[in-house]
């Protein structure tokens, strides 16, 4: 059967709805990235060990095994703009008492990851209700392009974010990083305010427990949702690496070189999204996904063997252009994967797997790098993604595996 020819990658752009939201969260990511190059360097000026800079990157993650499941659920029972208002509140309260208790030096490695964690856990209860909105924003027949653009706005902001961070984090200090990442927050939470969102059909009450539970039976009658999990945890504990250890790969080359790196992953990683249309085209979903897990795993080795400045910003820019390739797939068969009253919560445990692999991951690559070196670590974690790829054989991305999932008549 010939493949039809994708609908353009910017089309869901031309809805003022979806724009404007896909604007605000741009700044909101910007400002995100920028308090990650803030945090991650921070830790190297509080300490020298690699293990607690690893745990930075865990710090974020960490509260998705406490609270993404019920996050979940809320965003399948109650105003799903509600609760992202809260959210979004909460982070601009962590961010900001972050960067206050950073420029008045009441900051240590522990306060730091505390703030981190808290940061973590507003992130977390807002990613299901997040990406379960973008349905309500965009006309049915872009979702999938809408989804995919999302993601190419979070690199966007990847691109522009560490660079910003970097000259901040020169200039001024990684608190001024944290204040500007809590202001940030505000042009989404205009935008849900002062949205007219369509009100759903009133959902069954019912306690959280009992919504976590239905999911979960949900999940074990749906062959295909279990697939995409075992596939998203094979990738994430080995990929997590790159990111966790390069404040200090980069160390040398100070905090600006350090941002001018996530600039050259984010700059990738916007160029593989451009292209990435064409490529579903040409390739099936596991092609294209082992063919990037590969390149991902050959760039993390480079990494930790790669001393000259340029060629490391060569090997970021490719590590770029796989991961959205990785990511971007598994994100649009999460948000496709389940009918509107079950999304939030698929995406939930989606998120517990991709998170929770990139925390565990983070921590134990932090822990090999103290005690075998950083290249080794590296080299470790781009050995365990491809040992990974073994999970294709059992559970393919193929078009057919990815058809929505049926659903189930509940009492």
């Amino acid at each position: 059967m010939q493949r039809q020819r994708p609908d353009s990658p910017w089309a869901p752009l031309g809805e003022p709805l979806f724009r404007s939201l896909w604007i605000a969260a741009v700044v909101s990511y910007t400002g995100t990235w920028m308090q990650n190059v803030g945090a991650g360097w921070l830790m190297t000026q509080l300490t020298d060990s690699p293990f607690m800079v690893g745990l930075v990157q865990a710090a974020a993650a960490i509260p998705v095994f406490l609270v993404v499941l019920p996050a979940g659920a809320l965003a399948d029972m109650v105003d799903r703009r509600r609760l992202l208002l809260v959210t979004q509140g909460w982070m601009v309260f962590a961010a900001a008492a972050l960067g206050i208790l950073t420029l008045s030096g009441a900051m240590s490695p522990w306060v730091l990851l505390l703030f981190t964690s808290l940061m973590g856990v507003g992130a977390v209860m807002n990613d299901p209700a997040w990406q379960a909105i973008t349905p309500d924003v965009v006309s049915p027949q872009r979702h999938a392009s809408a989804v995919a653009l999302n993601s190419a706005g979070f690199n966007v902001a990847r691109a522009a974010g560490p660079a910003l961070g970097g000259i901040v984090v020169a200039a001024a200090g990684s608190g001024w990083s944290f204040l500007l990442n809590a202001a940030s927050f505000f042009g989404v939470i205009l935008f849900l305010y002062t949205w007219k969102r369509t009100p759903s059909a009133p959902q069954p009450s019912q306690r959280v427990t009992a919504a976590i539970a239905e999911g979960f039976r949900y999940v074990q009658g749906a062959p295909q949702v279990r697939s995409v999990l075992i596939r998203t945890g094979a990738f994430s504990i080995g990929a997590s690496s790159l990111l966790a250890l390069l404040p200090v790969v980069c160390q040398p080359h100070g905090a600006q070189g350090y941002g001018f790196l996530l600039t050259c992953f984010g700059l990738g990683a916007f160029c593989g999204a451009a292209v990435l249309p064409r490529l579903r085209v040409q390739y099936s979903v596991d092609g294209l996904v082992a063919g990037a897990t590969v390149v991902f795993a050959v760039m993390t080795f480079a990494a930790g063997q790669v001393h000259i400045f340029e060629w490391l910003c060569l090997v970021l820019f490719t590590a770029g252009a796989a991961w959205i390739g990785i990511l971007a797939c598994f994100n649009v068969v999460a948000q496709t994967m389940c009918p509107s009253w079950m999304r939030a919560r698929a995406l939930s445990m989606y998120l517990l797997v991709l998170q929770g692999g990139m925390a565990i991951g983070s921590a134990l690559w932090g822990a090999v790098a103290a005690r075998q070196g950083v290249p080794e670590a590296l080299a470790w974690s781009a050995l365990a993604m491809v040992v990974g790829l073994s999970t294709i054989r059992r559970h393919r991305l193929t078009a057919a595996e990815l058809e929505m999932a049926p659903a189930v008549v509940r009492d």
